[in-house]
């Protein structure tokens, strides 16, 4: 590859791309390569001619950014003829030398653009356990390979939105997280070479109980072969240990030895958890910050964000891996015993858990703990979520007279053993706090050794300004009376890993991300399905919950209101008699005033019989008025619009009725007045009610 020359401020190089196939050269030309939507895109320019390519790559680019090639992905596939650096040494087939070629260039295009990149400290460059970053020469240059900067100015906006939605959406996981974490039960289980310890909490508001605990010891012949090859045997062992401690959940959380895990903090440029997803799934990630020895799809891997800085554009990861084989093999054994593992830690995490989980320790920053043992051998240091894990080497003879010295009798083997720990250990202090300038003071011992009482006087003769003692993890815990003698023991350190697996809890909505790296370690290949499973149960329970709640709320509000109505009601009643007076009072004004409607509508009617807009009808209306003498009432008078009236009404006498008629007749516009009908009176009305009041009915013909 040629010197890479840098345009559209940095975002695309162009350089000469010699395409090789079978070995052979196939082309040589100016090829372009940007980072867009998270993807590495490349694109040839089809000539030699470098100014020529400038143009077309320059112009590729500003279509690509301003999204014209989105429109036509097919047209961008098809100048995309070339594969990126990354494909190239992902692809099966590719040959050694090529691969070797390949990393070349990369290396030399990392050490072109180191002028331009951002100077990352080389103590965050040094890997824990002795792991050599010095590969990574240009931390800038592999972030242009795993992720692309994006367009402030086009994507303010969006970034405003989506930071709102971000925050909400934290907000909400750690709220549902702890919920469901509080309302999980899992048990934690420890299987070492010598014994198995169970052990069940619960919380009661801040204090932990110990609900259930069990320590069941194995036969040293049957678990020679170690306990792997040895699964019928502890998986019997454990059903008995199940058991005795009465444990009924079948949700339980175990560990692997640190010697069986691969513990790391990478520093990685700066990535958003999307450009990080991305990035892992492609395998890219792991494969440049990490170099296992064997191939990555043979670990389970767990990783975790501790820190952004975003001065220097980089990031700390914790990266925790097992081979599956491991994995599987520790697995197995539970899942033999009937039981589902939800939760595989490292033992020295579900140490820091136990430790953290003890609340009366004052000063836990400057504690490290440290396991001594026939198994592993470590000591764990962590600052600001950083793991810093020394491994103490010793020789299997070694691990003897650790385990077989006697405190009585002096033995110079042993104290030249501990002699040669403590080398190890001032050694692993001496890095710390020179590189974080912060002091270990005391050192807490986690051990399964009887006689670690007894070594501890040795220890302290070579560490004189450490504090050392054996850590108790009973110490803060309410203990039942039933569970007093399982636990009165003169080492109770033995019951740290497993209390700290009891700690745990499956946490599926994220809440430990908020909180800390080490205290979520899950290394079960089927952890994401776990996680699925046990959403979609404690959303379904959650969904009940709030059904069963709505149900109740309803009913509570029901039967509140009712109890509102019943008093209202009652303070109406006591008001029943006065309400009564006066719904009388308005009834016999509501009579009075219908009578009086009823005389006006009666009015109404009669005046709207005559038609006033006629001369003729109007003054014959007024002839028929002037006409009835006093002792003479109308009831009713009916005009066929015509040329007759019909009058109906009451008088006292007859004769009253005759002159009635005769003043009729005596008018210029009355043809004809006549008596049509006589008769006496029958009704409830006052004017009708009268004995000596009779009624008549008068045909009047008009002059028309």
């Amino acid at each position: 590859m040629s010197n890479i020359i840098s345009t559209k401020d940095g975002r695309l190089h162009i350089y000469v791309r010699q395409d090789k196939y079978k070995g052979k050269l196939k082309s040589e030309n100016w090829v372009g390569r940007t980072f867009y939507k998270g993807k590495q895109k490349v694109v040839s320019s089809g000539t030699t001619d470098l100014e020529e390519a400038k143009k077309i790559l320059e112009q590729w680019y500003d279509d690509l950014i301003s999204g014209k090639l989105d429109v036509n992905e097919n047209s961008e596939k098809d100048l995309n003829n070339n594969i990126n650096l990354e494909q190239a040494v992902e692809t099966s087939n590719t040959n050694d030398d090529q691969v070797s070629n390949i990393k070349q260039e990369i290396t030399k295009e990392n050490q072109l653009q180191n002028t331009t990149s951002s100077k990352i400290p080389e103590e965050k460059k040094k890997k824990l356990f002795n792991f050599d970053l010095s590969s990574l020469k240009n931390l800038s240059s592999l972030k242009e390979k795993l992720s692309f900067k994006k367009d402030n100015s086009e994507n303010k906006n969006n970034k405003k939105d989506k930071n709102n939605l971000s925050k909400f959406k934290k907000l909400f996981s750690e709220k549902i997280s702890k919920a469901n974490v509080a309302g999980e039960e899992i048990a934690g289980i420890d299987i070492g070479e010598d014994s198995i310890k169970i052990a069940q909490l619960s919380k009661k508001e801040n204090d932990w109980i110990l609900e259930k605990i069990s320590l069941r010891l194995l036969d040293k012949n049957k678990t020679a072969d170690g306990v792997i090859n040895s699964k019928d045997y502890v998986s019997e062992e454990l059903k008995l240990g199940m058991a005795n401690a009465k444990v009924s959940t079948t949700n339980v959380a175990i560990s692997i030895p640190v010697t069986s895990a691969i513990i790391r903090v990478v520093t990685s440029p700066l990535m958003s958890d999307d450009e990080l997803q991305k990035a892992i799934e492609t395998d890219s990630l792991w494969e440049n910050l990490v170099q296992l020895t064997d191939d990555l799809n043979e670990y389970s891997i767990f990783h975790q964000v501790i820190s952004r800085n975003n001065k220097t554009n980089t990031m700390e990861i914790l990266f925790v891996a097992s081979k599956l084989s491991d994995v599987n093999a520790y697995s197995s054994i539970v899942k033999k015993a009937g039981l589902n593992p939800v939760i595989l830690d490292v033992k020295c995490f579900t140490l820091k858990n136990a430790f953290d989980n003890s609340f009366k320790i004052e000063n836990k920053a400057n504690n490290a703990l440290l396991e001594i043992g026939s198994e592993d051998n470590y000591l764990i240091i962590v600052h600001d979520n950083i793991p810093i894990i020394t491994d103490i080497f010793l020789r299997p003879n070694e691990k003897d007279l650790l385990g077989q010295f006697d405190g009585n009798i002096q033995n110079t083997d042993t104290e030249s053993v501990v002699r040669r720990y403590c080398m190890q250990l001032k050694q692993a202090l001496s890095d710390y706090e020179s590189k974080y300038s912060s002091k270990i003071n005391n050192i807490k011992i986690v051990s399964s050794l009887g006689n670690i009482e007894e070594l501890i006087p040795l220890f302290k003769k070579n560490l004189l300004n450490t504090g050392l003692q054996v850590f108790d993890p009973l110490n803060e815990l309410q203990i039942p009376a039933y569970n007093q003698e399982k636990t009165n023991l003169r080492n109770r350190s033995i019951y740290t890993s497993v209390l700290g697996l009891a700690y745990r809890k499956l946490d599926v909505f994220g809440y430990y991300k908020f909180v800390t790296a080490v205290k979520n370690i899950n290394l079960l290949p089927n952890r994401e399905a776990l996680k699925r499973q046990s959403k979609l149960k404690f959303l379904s329970g959650f969904a009940m919950k709030g059904l069963v709640g709505g149900i109740a709320a309803l009913y509570l509000f029901l039967i509140g209101f009712s109890f509102f109505q019943i008093s209202s009601n009652k303070g109406k009643l006591a008001n029943e008699n006065n309400i009564l007076q006066e719904f009388n009072l308005v009834s016999a004004e509501h009579k009075k005033l219908s009578k009086t409607v009823s005389d006006m509508q009666k009015a109404l009617k009669l005046g709207g019989m005559v038609n006033s807009n006629q001369t003729v009808s109007y003054r014959a209306l007024a002839q028929i008025t002037r006409s009835v003498p006093q002792r003479v009432q109308f009831t009713d008078l009916n005009y066929n619009g015509n040329n007759q009236v019909i009058i109906t009404g009451l008088a006292f006498s007859d004769q009253d009725i005759i002159n009635f008629i005769a003043n009729l007749n005596g008018k210029d516009l009355i043809d004809q007045a006549s008596l049509k009908a006589m008769n006496v009176p029958k009704g409830k009305n006052d004017l009708q009610s009268a004995n000596n009041k009779k009624g008549f009915t008068i045909l009047c013909k008009l002059k028309i």
